[in-house]
């Protein structure tokens, strides 16, 4: 089943002739950009757009990514700050900024003559709240979803991942920065560069599945339950350098990390 679907999406990808891929670097673009350069060569190109919210880790790992499978690789800017209706921070900014995403990566299309964007919306993220998948859904044939025309669920995508041999197999989900802000409050170039050297420094001491939140100043650490007594041993110097950047209070949320926690209140 798995190899039928790998084929599937190899040949899908090749009907298409050119693509651009909105690559994060993730597993799921990953994996349509090894695709994509195994079956259109020089017609794949990986396309990241760097904002604010998108950590600087995370454009390292799919400059990293992107070499080690050889597709061209391009990164444009994008200052998500300057759209009112992003920086307000409704429960619809993924939908305002996804908009404003394949409106560059169209750009980028444009400017190259490619036949479409592809990414990498999943079976599996159907059954979430993603307003984003509106904005993909009005752009019609502009935008390719692969995984969704062919039913790949995430848990089939890190299986072809492996396959493949792609070091991003395992890699965990990293939603945008701005997804550790609540709702309603406004989006600030200080607070999501706090939220990412928060979590910055918790990455570089071994955690790895965790979120920093911030709400209003206050830090709200999601960890996994199983590392809460390795992060209650650093405690001090936790306290120390949230405080140093800028969080007044620093707290750890004892339901323990869970993606998506900020939509639990809609």
């Amino acid at each position: 089943m798995l190899n039928e679907k790998l084929e599937l999406l190899k040949k899908g990808i090749s009907e298409k002739g050119s693509v651009i891929i909105a690559f994060s670097g993730g597993v799921d673009s990953s994996v349509l950009a090894s695709i994509s350069h195994e079956v259109l060569g020089k017609k794949a190109i990986a396309v990241t757009i760097k904002n604010h919210s998108f950590p600087i880790r995370e454009l390292e790992c799919a400059k990293r990514v992107a070499e080690e499978i050889g597709i061209e690789h391009r990164i444009v800017y994008l200052n998500e700050l300057d759209f009112p209706l992003i920086t307000e921070n409704s429960p619809d900014r993924c939908y305002h900024c996804k908009k404003e995403i394949i409106a560059v990566l169209n750009s980028v299309k444009q400017e190259l003559d490619f036949n479409v964007i592809m990414e990498g919306s999943n079976a599996s993220d159907l059954d979430s709240y993603r307003p984003g998948k509106r904005a993909i859904d009005e752009a019609g044939d502009i935008v390719y979803s692969p995984y969704i025309e062919f039913d790949v669920d995430k848990d089939e995508i890190r299986q072809i991942a492996r396959e493949l041999g792609l070091s991003v197999a395992d890699k965990s989900p990293s939603p945008c920065l701005a997804s550790r802000i609540p709702y309603g409050d406004t989006l600030k170039e200080e607070t999501i560069k706090r939220v990412e050297m928060a979590e910055d420094f918790l990455i570089n001491r071994g955690f790895q599945e965790l979120r920093v939140r911030d709400h209003k100043g206050i830090a709200r650490i999601e960890i996994l339950p199983e590392d809460m007594h390795a992060l209650l041993q650093i405690r001090e110097d936790v306290v120390s350098y949230l405080k140093e950047i800028g969080f007044s209070y620093i707290t750890l949320d004892m339901e323990g990390f869970r993606s998506g926690s900020m939509d639990e209140v809609l």
